[in-house]
């Protein structure tokens, strides 16, 4: 007997609606938070396999698709009654504008 697939949407904090930019921005905050080299050696890795393998899951359409229709098949509750929810996100501004980065021409230079 398999056991019954944990919820991906909920390990992200995520509804069921999610776009797949809202898959991606939770999965992002929530390796910062719970990263073993930013949370101070207090990360547990059983989370972060978790929190990696619903990513893995949800970030593609057609694994996504499956996982939904044997979530529902299971008997899971229904995927429209979840809220959306505001996931965190830490947004650091420069005073200075951005630098200009351009491609490097090896031909044209003074050596050639």
């Amino acid at each position: 007997m398999t056991r019954p697939a944990p919820d991906y949407y909920s390990v992200l904090q995520i509804p069921h609606r999610a776009s797949q930019q809202e898959v991606a921005r939770a999965y992002r905050a929530l390796m910062r938070r719970h990263h073993p080299d930013v949370a101070n050696g207090e990360a547990v890795p059983a989370e972060l396999q978790l929190v990696m393998q619903a990513f893995s899951v949800l970030r593609d359409p057609k694994r996504r698709a499956a996982y939904d229709r044997e979530v529902l098949c299971a008997g899971a509750p229904d995927p429209s009654a979840s809220q959306p929810q505001s996931i965190p996100v830490h947004v650091v501004r420069h005073p200075e504008p951005p630098l200009r980065v351009t491609s490097v021409r090896w031909e044209s230079g003074p050596w050639a």
